[in-house]
């Protein structure tokens, strides 16, 4: 009898030590997770505003190119600032994790600041990702805008505090005027622009259609909040906290400079994953210089697409202008959108900025 209560008492400590754990293993899952689902937008960017340059990847080993950056800045009527570690060096990252990290948390904090350019992409976002002070950039939401490896901060943010972030220009792009006009309707003026793909590269000149077609893989409409960004560097964030949750979302993808067989295994990724079966839309931007394979044959992107998509059934196309091309366009993050994959359109629904 002693040996049964005493087995008895032993299952019972071991059960509640089994559902203390379990309880303070969902208590911190919540504290990993934005408090709340409500979705944050920053305030528009005025005449005047100051806007903090930063290097969260690559190096910039030239330091002139800073000067032209400050110069687009002002060309816009607003004034820079650098941040501390802007010109840090540590192999070919812009210093240290930790002190890039720093410097996103010093601009999201200083009420001065309106609006976080970084200089460029490269590599090196995800480092930073641990070291963010993610209820501090809750607590000050503002605008930051970038592309390419900047996919990671942008998604990141946006899955930590549900603050609206911008697929846009870094620092060193053209800013020509088409870019500079779409930059300046979304995050100055507040509008709700549709996005579409220029007629032949803004050549209106030409009777059809040559330069970036719309090729529609699924006809139809969906509506849902849009996330995106450069494949592979989304393709890493799979399984990590930083990934924002994609059911019913619209998924835009683009890539440079890869073989279509790294496209296809990236995508394959996201496929294995459950990506693609959670989302309402998918939009595929450009491939810039990504080439068939060599030795004896090679799958194209078209190819490659239709596998992985169209057995989804949802709107989805691909060929939209969005990737490492000219002009860059200013798309919102975590806000809701409805495209049209036969007009390839994306239509913001309402503004993505205060």
């Amino acid at each position: 009898m002693p040996n049964r209560r005493h087995f008895f008492q032993v299952v019972v400590t071991a059960l509640s030590c089994a559902i203390a754990s379990s309880l303070e293993s969902g208590t911190a899952q919540e504290n990993r997770s934005p408090k709340s689902s409500r979705t944050l937008k920053p305030a528009r960017i005025k005449p005047g505003a100051t806007v903090g340059l930063v290097s969260p990847a690559g190096a910039t080993f030239v330091k002139e190119q800073i000067g032209i950056v400050q110069d687009a800045v002002r060309g816009l009527g607003l004034v820079p600032k650098l941040a501390p570690h802007l010109l840090d060096r540590y192999g070919y990252l812009a210093g240290k994790d930790r002190d890039r990290a720093a410097d996103i948390n010093l601009f999201f904090a200083d009420p001065e600041i309106a609006a976080i350019l970084p200089i460029r992409g490269d590599w090196g976002c995800s480092r930073i990702l641990p070291y963010l002070d993610y209820e501090k950039i809750r607590r000050n939401p503002k605008i930051i805008v970038g592309f390419s490896d900047l996919t990671a901060l942008l998604l990141a943010i946006n899955a930590k505090t549900n603050l609206i972030t911008f697929h846009g220009p870094n620092g060193l792009t053209s800013w020509s005027k088409a870019q500079t006009d779409y930059f300046r309707r979304v995050l100055f003026s507040a509008e709700t622009p549709t996005f579409q793909n220029p007629k032949n590269g803004n050549n209106t000149d030409s009777l059809i259609q040559v330069k970036y077609r719309i090729q529609t893989i699924t006809p139809g409409k969906a509506r849902g909040r849009l996330f995106g960004g450069n494949l592979s560097v989304l393709s890493t964030l799979v399984g990590s906290p930083y990934l924002p949750d994609l059911n019913g979302a619209i998924l835009f993808l683009e890539e440079v400079r890869e073989n279509i067989y790294r496209v296809d295994r990236w995508m394959t990724h996201l496929k294995l994953a459950g990506v693609f079966d959670r989302l309402a839309g998918f939009i595929f931007g450009q491939c810039r210089d990504c080439l068939p394979d060599a030795d004896y044959g090679s799958l194209t992107l078209e190819e490659v697409l239709q596998d992985h998509i169209q057995p989804l059934g949802i709107p989805a196309w691909y060929g939209a202008t969005i990737g490492h091309i000219e002009p860059i366009v200013t798309l919102p993050i975590g806000l809701e959108v409805e495209i049209d994959a036969s007009a390839g359109t994306i239509s913001m629904l309402e503004p993505a900025v205060l």
